[in-house]
Order: C-alpha cells, then sequence, then structure tokens
C-alpha cells in the first residue's frame, strides 16, 4: 500500500468524506507531510474502489458542484489495519535495532567530538 493510499483510507477510517475533505484530512493527519494533488487523490480513489476498498457513499449538490462522499468498506478497513500493524511492527523492529545497537557501542567505540587529542594520538 502506497503512503498515499494509507493515509486516504485513514481519512476515511472515521466517516464518509468528500474529495477536498480528503485532501484537508491527509494533510492534517500527516501534519502536513503529505500533501496530494489532485490527480494522486483520484486516481487512487479509483484504485481503492475497484479493488473494494472504499465506495462510493453519496453524491450531493453543493455550490452548484457535485460532490461525491466516498467511505472505507469492511474490506478497507481490514487492508488498512493490516497495514497498520505491518507498518507498527517495522517501527518497532527498527527500535529495538537502534536500542540494541547503542547499548553494543560503548563508549571506546564511540568516536570523540573533539577529535585527535593534544600529541596528535586518538584521545
Amino acid at each position: 500500500m502506497t503512503r498515499a493510499a494509507f493515509f486516504i483510507l485513514t481519512a476515511l477510517a472515521d466517516r464518509p468524506r468528500h474529495g477536498y475533505g480528503i485532501l484537508r484530512e491527509v494533510e492534517e493527519l500527516s501534519d502536513g507531510e503529505v500533501s496530494l494533488r489532485v490527480g494522486t487523490l483520484y486516481g487512487v480513489l479509483d484504485r481503492s474502489t475497484a479493488e473494494g476498498l472504499i465506495v462510493l457513499d453519496r453524491e450531493e449538490a453543493h455550490d452548484g458542484r457535485l460532490r461525491r462522499y466516498y467511505r472505507l468498506t469492511d474490506e478497507g478497513a481490514r487492508a488498512l489495519a493490516a497495514e497498520a500493524e505491518r507498518m507498527a511492527t517495522g517501527a518497532s523492529a527498527a527500535k529495538e535495532r537502534i536500542a540494541e545497537g547503542r547499548r553494543a557501542t560503548g563508549p571506546a567505540d564511540r568516536p570523540t567530538p573533539h577529535g585527535p587529542g593534544l600529541a596528535g594520538g586518538l584521545a
């Protein structure tokens, strides 16, 4: 699952939203790190609909324009939960490795912040 798809499905996890609402929600969920283009959004919506992860919930006229609201399906919720679990497992493994690396590297193995000592050797 792409990062864009992950955030779009997450935006739809709590309620149906229309395109612009999804864009705003994705930006908020990602703390501004993911800013989707309209073409990317509708490409993911089309693929996700074809895969059965989302469905068209309803259409409403707003200011003379038609808004399509999408919602997550049960299959979409399962796929999103599986991806979230996969990401959490990966993040946990990375954190463990980082912690192990810090424990395994003793003070003598760490480079000194000052470089060579007074005699030109390593401090």
